[in-house]
C-alpha cells in the first residue's frame, strides 16, 4: 500500500469515526470523544491533502492552510473560509480547555464534517 493510499484510508475512517460520534446523543463524555475525533480528522486531512498535492501535482505544502490553500487552488475542495476557522479552532481545542470553547466546538462540528465529506467525495 503506498502512502498515499494509506493517507486516504485513514482520513475515509477518521471522517467516518466524526460522522459516527456525531449521531449520538450529546453528553460530556460524547462532546469531547467528538472533539477528539474532530482533532483527528483534521490532522489526518491536512496531511493526506499534503501527500496527495506532492505525488499528483508536484506542489509541496507544510502547514494546514497551506495545503488548504493549495487543494482549493487545485480543485480539491471549494474556497470556504471554514477551512481557515476549523483551522483556528483546532489549534485553540488542542491547546486550551475551557467548557465554554468545547461547547462552541462541538455545535460547529457538523459544518466541518460537511467540509471533510465533500473533500471526501472530491477525491473518489
Amino acid at each position: 500500500m503506498t502512502k498515499e493510499q494509506s493517507g486516504k484510508e485513514k482520513f475515509f475512517k477518521t471522517v467516518a469515526n466524526l460522522e459516527e460520534i456525531l449521531k449520538e446523543e450529546k453528553n460530556d463524555i460524547n462532546r469531547d470523544s467528538a472533539i477528539k475525533r474532530f482533532e483527528l480528522a483534521f490532522d489526518v486531512s491536512w496531511k493526506f491533502l499534503k501527500i496527495l498535492l506532492e505525488n499528483e501535482k508536484g506542489l509541496l505544502c507544510y502547514s494546514p492552510n497551506d495545503c488548504f490553500k493549495q487543494a482549493y487552488i487545485q480543485g480539491y475542495i471549494k474556497y470556504d473560509d471554514l477551512w481557515i476557522k476549523m483551522t483556528k479552532e483546532r489549534n485553540e481545542s488542542v491547546h486550551t480547555y475551557k467548557d465554554e470553547l468545547a461547547e462552541a466546538l462541538y455545535k460547529k462540528l457538523p459544518e466541518y464534517l460537511k467540509l471533510f465529506e465533500d473533500l471526501k467525495k472530491n477525491i473518489e
